[in-house]
């Protein structure tokens, strides 16, 4: 048998939903029953097909009556059809009792978080006692090669069946039923290897070590003898392992190294390097690097898998420091809050994995919009926007309807507590409120996409937050959190808080006080530093908001920090090492980008054009844009092509011919798009695409960019040209600013890697 999660399925107990309160009946019998075959594991992405059984109950099923299937909405896999006998998805369905079934297919026709729904309706006639409904998922009789698994591993993907017994249009879910399929990580295709970016000497760091599938899935299809090569040597870590990890992944705990230095870990099977983990700094100093994903739904509430699969996931296949769960407070039921908290207070282990409870305030915009919560401590009262999925309605009198009732709430309570602001489905609407003794950062890139105007807004406000990143994974996958063939456009983002030690504590400080920067899904070590030509005054809170907060004498600061000076201008001191090249970094005051670094000159580019695409329709949900497209190289030989930040592989993405690279993809905020290296350096180039068109000879591209603003939010094509060669992944400079007389000068940097990741540092909060 097929290796499987040991969580399972998600308990219906648990799970938040809005079930009808008028039932036909108490008597389960009434119902009828139904059974699912097989339930055996599958692998994802292949093709299945399953039978459903349904037996009508005590009532029977009148006319017009039926059953109902639903599946959960965060879900890619194919979608029943019922015209083409042939195609992927078929579905049929029979009864032996009088009348014919109609059936209809509706991918958000029922109540979240069972959005996904196949109707049976039964028509022309009646249904007894015992006579049964049979429908087949993936009918391959007359050529169709089934049903189409989803991407992502589950514990049980649902099959909830509900029975309308008199046709009044009101399914009620079969008494203790749940049908479930595991769905299990298909073959390995890519090797990987973790570990943090800042430690001090001789403090400890783990080694993480996965394969993964195509779909980003860790996998137990993977067995090797590898063998380890390193930059400096790492106490505690063997020459040779044998790869079998018991559960998909393997931790090597307790390694450290004596010298400053930076650590990479080379991984091979034979002679083959099949993963490189690093940079990992080692370097004497006040803080380590803590990485987190601190925003993620499961089953439970709209997502999938179980809070424990999730919680095992951060810590043994992300390889992560620190967590939290945010599920949607209007679908989190009281018996899930409690386990919540009893999960996180088992999970949390000082030290070495830091897990705060908490949730996601899940209001409309138009009252403040999404924001997560973080609780230092269990026990804490959960505030919500309302009950609009919740049956028991006993404690509403603790909801907060607006952001600004939340932020009372949480003053008059006294709770130690740290909010985000984000961009979901409901994006967080900064003009609304802001509490800064609350709310600390705001989320500017998630598997929602990138938004960094959610930071960039606040600076005309005055407002002294951080950056975060994180995922706001619905698969449970905190910390790899691959969007699949879904409608998340973009890889989950990562968060490293720079702390002295890894407990609730002194993440919680670094959190309060900015320390921490974000990046769009990779761990590159960033140091940034701004340092004073005379004293200056550090506030370990934000003085607008608290007057006496603690103050330091300080010549040089942190990313984060808030700071009062004399000067008039200041050294912004920077280092960077990351796992790839580094294209660019931006240096910015507020809004403004002061200077464009790039690690190489006019006289270094070659034959390598990098083509992108970016942007969104729109701030809210419906963000995501389609770029479809094609790129012809007229009089020129494509030797070499390469993705830049092709998350889903079932999009159309590929070379065509010796001079043609077509596409059909999505952007959600974040950009994606490809380098070609070419044989020559003559002819020109041609970009149509459904948002706009470039053209241009070969000989008029260089360093800057070429762009083509394409409407919408940030919607841009752009066509630059780069050095043949892998560039630098390592570079440190200084800079000297001149300082705005007037208000807050937010310094802070932006990183952007040849493969297309990015990170941004905390600002630094100047002013005179």
């Amino acid at each position: 048998m097929k290796q499987q999660s040991p969580f399972g399925a998600v308990k219906r107990n648990l799970v938040g939903d809005n079930n009808p309160s008028i039932y036909p009946g108490s008597d389960p019998t009434i119902y009828g029953t139904a059974t699912l075959t097989p339930l055996d594991p599958v692998e994802v992405r292949s093709f299945q097909s399953y039978r459903l059984i349904y037996t009508v109950g005590k009532l029977g099923i009148d006319d017009t009556g039926g059953i109902r299937i639903a599946w959960r909405s965060i879900s890619d896999a194919g979608r029943p059809q019922m015209t083409d006998p042939m195609g992927d998805n078929y579905v049929t369905a029979s009864s032996n009792g009088a009348g014919r079934l109609s059936l209809r297919y509706d991918h958000n026709g029922g109540i979240r978080p069972w959005n996904e729904v196949l109707t049976v309706e039964q028509v022309g006639g009646y249904l007894r006692e015992g006579d049964k409904i049979t429908i087949l998922f993936g009918d391959t009789s007359q050529g169709s090669a089934g049903m189409l698994t989803q991407t992502f591993v589950e514990g049980g993907r649902d099959f909830r069946v509900m029975v309308d017994v008199q046709a009044t249009g009101i399914f009620i879910e079969l008494p203790d039923t749940q049908l479930a399929i595991p769905i299990v990580a298909g073959p390995a295709v890519s090797w990987h290897a973790v570990i943090p970016t800042l430690r001090r000497p001789m403090e400890a760091f783990h080694l993480g070590l996965k394969a993964e599938d195509k779909w980003g899935n860790p996998t137990a299809q993977a067995n090797a003898v590898l063998r380890f090569e390193t930059s400096m040597p790492v106490m505690g870590l063997p020459e040779m392992l044998d790869y079998a990890p018991e559960d998909r992944a393997m931790t090597l705990e307790n390694l450290t190294v004596a010298q400053e230095g930076t650590v990479w870990i080379k991984a091979f099977i034979g002679e083959n390097e099949v993963a490189q983990a690093g940079p990992l700094v080692i370097k004497n100093g006040d803080v380590a690097g803590f990485w987190g994903d601190l925003h993620g739904q499961t089953g439970e509430t709209v997502g999938t898998n179980t809070i424990e699969s999730y919680f095992d996931f951060a810590r043994n296949k992300a390889f992560l420091d620190v967590t939290s769960h945010q599920g949607n407070d209007f679908q989190l039921t009281g018996v899930f809050w409690q386990h919540l908290n009893d999960q996180t207070a088992t999970w949390d282990e000082p030290g070495r994995f830091t897990v705060f409870p908490g949730y996601e305030w899940s209001g409309n915009t138009a009252v403040g919009g999404d924001h997560n919560v973080f609780f230092r401590n269990e026990g804490c009262t959960i505030r919500r926007c309302s009950h609009v999925l919740l049956d028991d309605q006993s404690d509403m009198d603790t909801d907060a309807n607006t952001l600004t009732d939340l932020y009372q709430a949480f003053v008059a309570s006294g709770d130690d507590v740290v909010l985000y602001a984000h961009v979901g489905g409901r994006y967080a609407d900064i003009f609304y409120d802001h509490d800064p003794t609350l709310e600390t950062a705001v989320e500017v890139h998630s598997a929602w996409g990138t938004f960094e105007w959610i930071l960039t807004d606040g600076f005309a406000l005055g407002r002294r937050v951080g950056v975060v990143c994180n995922s706001d994974g619905h698969k449970g996958r905190p910390g790899a959190s691959y969007p699949g063939d879904s409608i998340f456009g973009s890889l989950g983002g990562l968060t490293c808080f720079l702390a002295d030690k890894n407990d609730r504590d002194r993440i919680f400080e670094a959190q309060r006080r900015r320390h921490h920067y974000g990046t769009t899904g990779c761990r590159m070590f960033m140091d940034v530093r701004i340092n004073f030509p005379e004293t200056s005054t550090v506030y370990e809170r934000n003085p607008d908001a608290m007057p006496d907060t603690v103050t330091h004498q300080v010549n040089n600061v942190m990313m984060g920090d808030i700071v009062q000076t004399s000067a008039d201008e200041v050294e912004l001191a920077v280092s960077i090492k990351a796992h790839a090249g580094i294209e660019r970094i931006e240096i910015r005051n507020g809004a403004d980008v002061l200077e464009t670094l790039r690690p190489y000159g006019e006289s270094d580019l070659g034959r390598r054009i990098r083509v992108l695409w970016s942007g969104a329709e729109y701030r809210g949900r419906d963000r995501i844009t389609t770029w479809n497209g094609r790129a012809q190289f007229n009089g020129m030989v494509i030797e070499r092509f390469e993705t830049i930040n092709q998350w889903n592989p079932d999009q159309l993405f590929e070379q065509r011919g010796s001079d043609t690279v077509i596409w059909n993809t999505v952007t959600t905020g974040n950009f994606m798009g490809f380098d070609v290296w070419l044989a020559d350096d003559s002819g020109d180039i041609a970009v149509t695409t459904n948002h706009g068109a470039l053209s241009f000879d070969l000989g008029d591209i260089g360093l800057r960019e070429i762009v083509l603003d394409a409407g919408g939010l940030e919607r841009k094509l752009k066509i630059s040209r780069l050095p043949e060669n892998r560039l630098k992944n390592e570079i440190t400079f200084t800079r000297n600013i001149k300082l705005n007389t007037k208000g807050d000068n937010p310094i802070w940097i932006c990183v952007f890697t040849e493969d297309g990741f990015q990170a941004w540092s905390s600002p630094v909060y100047v002013f005179q």
